[in-house]
């Protein structure tokens, strides 16, 4: 398989934590920019966190100060730290590389990455 693969998902009660994966399989991430991204059931794809290649970070309102997104210092994987876990993060998580440059720098506006993994899904119960 080439391209990006997820891992580290699972099922946890609300207050957990996980920490997902991202690694580029049969090629070298290329990419200035790298995203985590999240869907869940009848919704629409929505960006959760951006890091950059000079490490700069960007997150969505709804996972600040939880979420933490980094790499492994030879971009080789990315991680997505995620603790105090809500039950409104349940969803499937994909991890994408930018693929167009915009306005919104790395900020994970899912129309300018590509790239796309499997996801992993993420499960938070009451």
């Amino acid at each position: 398989q080439v391209g990006l693969v997820e891992s580290g998902g699972g099922s946890v009660q609300a207050g957990g934590s996980l920490r997902l994966s991202c690694q580029a399989s049969g090629y070298t991430f290329s990419s200035t920019c790298m995203g985590w991204f999240r869907q869940a059931p009848g919704k629409e794809r929505e960006g959760v966190a951006g890091l950059d290649d000079e490490d700069n970070t960007n997150y969505a309102d709804s996972v600040k100060g939880r979420f933490t997104i980094s790499q492994d210092n030879a971009w080789n994987t990315v991680y997505l730290q995620m603790n105090n876990l809500k039950p409104e993060d349940t969803a499937m998580y994909y991890c994408a590389a930018l693929k167009v440059e915009y306005a919104g720098g790395c900020y994970p506006h899912p129309s300018y990455f590509g790239d796309w993994g499997q996801g992993t899904q993420v499960t938070v119960s009451s």
